[in-house]
């Protein structure tokens, strides 16, 4: 884990900095190809510079989001307001996250992804790359 995100986490409450180390432990255990770094000011990781999954604390608990995560296909991932194809989880305690279908997520993060890393050059547009 980057000293960043580690500061990131230790700045939270004691449940949610708990969320926080086990989602970023499990990230990069699932994808240890991945960069990781404080993007817009929370934990993100990139695959060839294409951001893939991150997490942030909102009122809503602390949200896991997959930026290719609507064509997952998963039941409990959230879509995003549909202008892209990002999805999300809320987690407000570790007994709400499974390890089986976590790793499936992030297996599916590397393998399913759209070119969010060029959408600014493509005027918006979004091309899938995997």
């Amino acid at each position: 884990m980057t000293k960043d995100i580690k500061l990131y986490n230790e700045r939270l409450s004691t449940e949610e900095a708990r969320i926080c180390t086990f989602l970023a432990e499990e990230i990069n255990r699932a994808l240890p190809e991945a960069t990781s770094k404080i993007w817009h000011r929370h934990p993100v990781w990139f695959l060839d510079d294409n951001p893939v999954v991150g997490y942030n604390k909102l009122k809503g608990g602390i949200r896991l989001m997959f930026w290719s995560g609507e064509s997952f296909e998963e039941e409990r991932l959230v879509s995003g307001t549909g202008k892209f194809k990002d999805a999300h989880i809320y987690v407000n305690s570790i007994d709400m996250l499974n390890l089986e279908e976590l790793t499936r997520w992030l297996s599916k993060a590397r393998d399913i992804q759209w070119d969010y890393k060029n959408v600014v050059r493509r005027k918006g547009k979004l091309i899938r790359l995997k």
